[in-house]
């Protein structure tokens, strides 16, 4: 006997799978067992009881066979001797033997072999073969390796999502995420309440009746924070669902197999039902047989009675209808498969109803296995959406940072930048923590490679903040703080790899006054859309561009009324067309800086207000035109280092008026003596060329407190140089010097001496005149450091 415990493996499944088990599985299942316990106990009686009971039929006066009545035996013969047959019957006379019990077990078994239908004899091996093969057919997709991974997979982690505290929570979190389109919506529906008669509005109040509840997490303010660990939990489901995602969307698989499985069960049905209805008819209780044994019992002709006939015949007919029951609801299932879309899932109902309207619609075996879970419980695949959202990502990102950035933490992280403002640098973090908001006396934020920044409007709280920096972060801003930076933000630094990262709420700012944006724009300034909008900038002084422009846009023609300071960083693009300049009469500073320039461009000699101009990084070999710059009374500075500039012009003398001049890293020999006509010079660079000689007239510099020309071929030092009582910091180092004169002792202000690389022996002892000097203002060898008295080093080493 076979227990029914051994089929269990074919029926037992996790009790995690149930979710993925529509209820006519369940119900087939159910039917599958009944027609189990069929096949079960028709092979237990099979095998226990006498299967066939054979008799010897009666042979009539004419050597013909009359067969006897279905319910009489050989010994109702004697008992009843005055029935009307009985004379027409011989007297029945076997071979006298002592195995009869032998000779009609052996006539049994022939009988039930030769004479019995196959149907009759196979009927309960046919109802557990089928049932069985139905058992498999229906739960195969669970065993198979390439689905049962998916399937398992699935089920881990929608439960994951199912008990997840941030699924119970993440309708209130939500609902923050975008308070003025909140707002916008609950205005909108208090309208219609009001505007909308009661006879009209049915539906309307009905389907916001269905999602009051939903409607009432959602106002509600949240509750406490997500600890730590929960929060790292749900962030760990938020990348297992998109991964999981990509991996199932990519094909068909599991719906292809149920669809197979579901086929396959209709077919079968269809053979049981066809063959079953044909061949039931064949379970009879009298069968006749003919064995040739006379020479072993004397008979030849037996009638046999199937002891199991009349209850075969009935399980029959009850397994039938049970395989109708079963084809019936495969049948609907395959209806189901066919008619309804099952590999795409829409999660519009989902979206109404949470207020999410960023859920994605999914397709193939990840739509299918939704569709299977929505016959179980709708609830898991809407608890199951919240991990689909980028905005509740977004908002548990947020609740996490919240809790990694605390408020101390920020504050520890204050410095004070080059503008004498407290900073906070924030970099490659996952959102802006809510904590920031928090730190009012910060003055200037600074966020780099930062995705998905929204700015509340709780920035208002920021009453001293006047410096935004954004490196590589794509910033979004409510409409409060959009009116707060409006008209509290000073200064604007935008780094961006696209002009799409441009932020389009800056050209709003009108009490924006300086504004810095470096990225990759089109060459083309005509193309260049994203800057036209510079002209609503109405307070703006200071421009700093650093791109790949070929001309001036206009946009910046248009603000030149009040723009103050121009920078152009043109990263080695040719700068054509600079006749706009013109315009700009109110610049005080210009920088064109690697912007391919041969020539001084004429447009600067018409602004009369420049006070700067630096030419950095460009091709200039002459600079004849510098003639032009004695129209520029109030230039004090001029940059025109790194070029390949040959020499200096005599012209340079009518510059009276310069204060600071640097023509390092260019291609100078001769240091004209005429440049010292400019007697207010106080800063002078002529380091890095191939200068060899000082001449005398340097003396003439009574207001030169730098002077730099390190890394040249200078073998010699004019004595007039120390006449410059004013110097605080002189660079000779990577010379030809031998010899330091003493008279070095004249610079009693000098702080900063930089001597290394030259070719002195030892240095004069007059250096400790120069009071100011210390040991770490004093660049020069240790070994040339030892040579100077005692006493002078210890008094340059104490700080």
């Amino acid at each position: 006997m076979i227990p029914v415990t051994e089929f269990r493996q074919f029926t037992d499944q996790q009790p995690a799978l149930r979710v993925l088990k529509p209820w006519w599985d369940v119900f087939t299942d159910y039917l599958s067992v009944v027609m189990l316990m069929i096949g079960v106990f028709g092979c237990t009686l099979q095998v226990m009881q006498d299967k066939i009971i054979c008799l010897p039929q009666g042979v009539s006066s004419s050597n013909q066979t009359t067969p006897f009545p279905e319910n009489t035996e050989p010994e109702m013969e004697a008992v009843l001797p005055s029935q009307s047959y009985l004379p027409l019957l011989k007297e029945m006379k076997g071979l006298k033997t002592d195995l009869d019990l032998q000779q009609y077990s052996f006539i049994n078994q022939m009988c039930y072999e030769k004479a019995l239908h196959w149907y009759a004899k196979y009927f309960p091996y046919l109802v557990l073969i089928h049932t069985l093969i139905f058992m498999v057919c229906s739960n195969f997709w669970f065993k198979f390796p390439g689905s049962s991974s998916k399937i398992e997979h699935f089920i881990s982690i929608l439960a994951k999502c199912f008990d997840s505290p941030w699924t119970t929570r993440a309708l209130s979190e939500v609902s923050g995420e975008n308070p003025e389109e909140k707002d916008r919506k609950r205005n909108s529906a208090n309208s219609a309440n009001i505007s909308v008669p009661t006879g009209e509005a049915g539906t309307d109040k009905t389907q916001l009746l269905k999602s009051v509840p939903d409607r009432i997490v959602v106002d509600k303010p949240t509750a406490s924070a997500l600890d730590k660990k929960e929060g790292e939990q749900a962030k760990a489901l938020f990348e297992k669902v998109k991964k999981f995602r990509l991996h199932v969307e990519e094909g068909d698989m599991l719906y292809v197999m149920y669809v197979r499985q579901t086929v396959f069960k209709v077919l079968k049905f269809l053979l049981i039902i066809a063959y079953n209805s044909v061949l039931v008819s064949e379970v009879q209780i009298t069968v006749m047989c003919n064995v040739d044994i006379q020479d072993m019992t004397g008979y030849k002709h037996f009638s046999c009675n199937h002891t199991m006939a009349h209850l075969f015949s009935k399980l029959s007919y009850c397994y039938l209808c049970f395989v109708a029951v079963y084809g019936l609801t495969s049948l609907y299932t395959s209806y189901w498969l066919f008619y309804r879309s099952l590999k795409e899932y829409s999660f519009e109902y989902v979206r109404q109803e949470t207020g999410i309207d960023d859920i994605p619609d999914v397709k193939n075996d990840f739509a299918f296995m939704l569709h299977m879970t929505d016959q179980y419980d709708p609830l898991y695949s809407k608890r199951f959406a919240v991990f689909l959202s980028e905005v509740s990502e977004n908002k548990l990102k947020q609740l996490n940072l919240n809790h990694d950035w605390t408020v101390e933490k920020l504050r520890q992280r204050l410095q004070t930048n080059s503008n004498n403002r407290l900073e906070l640098q924030l970099f490659m973090l996952s959102g802006l923590p809510c904590t920031i908001f928090e730190v009012t006396e910060l003055q200037s934020l600074k966020l780099e490679i930062i995705n998905n920044v929204t700015i509340p409007a709780s920035i208002s709280k920021l009453e001293d903040l006047q410096e935004l920096s954004l490196h590589q972060c794509c910033v979004k801003l409510h409409t409060a703080a959009t009116s707060f930076l409006k008209e509290n933000l000073k200064v604007l630094r935008v780094k961006f790899d696209d002009s799409k990262e441009l932020p389009h709420w800056l050209y709003c700012l009108r009490n924006l006054e300086e504004l810095y944006l470096i990225g990759s724009l089109s060459p083309d300034a005509s193309k260049n859309i994203v800057l036209e909008s510079l002209r609503e900038l109405k307070s703006l002084k200071a421009l700093y561009l650093k791109s790949n422009f070929t001309k001036i846009p206009q946009s910046i023609v248009d603000v030149s009324s009040h723009l103050q300071r121009l920078y152009v960083y043109n990263d080695g693009t040719k700068l054509v067309m600079l006749n706009n300049l013109k315009k700009m009469v109110n610049l005080t500073e210009l920088e064109l800086v690697h912007c391919d320039l041969e020539r001084i461009p004429h447009a600067v000699f018409s602004l009369t207000n420049l006070q700067e101009l630096d030419l950095k990084e460009n091709n200039l070999r002459s600079i004849e035109e510098i003639l032009s710059f004695q129209h520029l009374r109030k230039l004090t500075c001029l940059k025109l280092w790194h070029n390949s500039i040959m020499y200096i012009p005599e012209h340079i003398k009518k510059l009276s008026s310069l204060e600071r001049l640097y023509f390092s890293h260019n291609k100078i020999e001769i240091l004209p003596s005429h440049l010292f006509l400019c007697n207010k010079l106080r800063y002078l660079d002529m380091s890095n060329n191939d200068i060899r000689f000082i001449p005398p007239e340097i003396g003439v510099l009574q207001s030169l407190q730098y002077f730099s020309v390190a890394c040249n071929k200078i073998e010699n030092l004019p004595d007039e140089l120390f006449f410059c009582k004013k110097l605080k910091t002189l660079k000779l180092g990577k010379n030809m010097l031998s010899l330091l004169s003493p008279k070095i002792s004249y610079l009693v202000l000098l702080t900063h001496l930089e001597l290394k690389g030259n070719h002195f022996e030892f240095l004069p002892a007059e250096l400790g005149f120069c009071r100011a000097l210390k040991r770490s203002g004093l660049i020069v060898e240790d070994v040339l450091f030892e040579t100077l008295p005692s006493d002078t080093r210890e008094m340059m080493k104490a700080e």
